[in-house]
């Protein structure tokens, strides 16, 4: 289905934007950031895994894998208990989400702007 723009023209040209940190290779973007996220909020791997719609296997491997890129740990987990297990943040985690987040809206914002002035009275084909 076509979207419109609030002015009810179909089908206008919009920007679309991604960013990832890298260091060689890609060690965090956006996917990342929302599954760390999902943790915080949550308190599970298993819980953010499946909100997302991947298997708690294919997180804790994306999780490792930046862990290892960024030399860093991310999550701390703890395995059962009376209160049952769970996970959560690092505080280089955390701080990793907040940086991230502001560069994205940073970056987002100095974009759309562009955006709008490069594109401002554009018609297209």
């Amino acid at each position: 289905m076509a979207k419109q723009d609030g002015t009810g023209r179909k089908d206008f040209i919009r920007l679309g934007c991604k960013i990832w940190l890298e260091k060689d290779k890609a060690i965090f973007g956006a996917g990342l950031f929302k599954l760390l996220s999902q943790i915080s909020g949550l308190g599970s791997i298993s819980q953010a895994a499946k909100g997302m719609g991947m298997s708690y296997r294919a997180a804790w491997g994306k999780i490792k894998v930046a862990e290892r890129r960024l030399g860093v740990p991310l999550v701390i987990t703890q395995v059962g208990g009376e209160m049952g297990g769970g996970a959560r943040l690092t505080p280089e985690a955390d701080e990793l989400l907040k940086k991230f987040d502001r560069l994205w809206q940073e970056v987002d914002s100095f974009a759309e702007k562009s955006f709008k002035e490069i594109f401002r009275g554009w018609t297209g084909p």
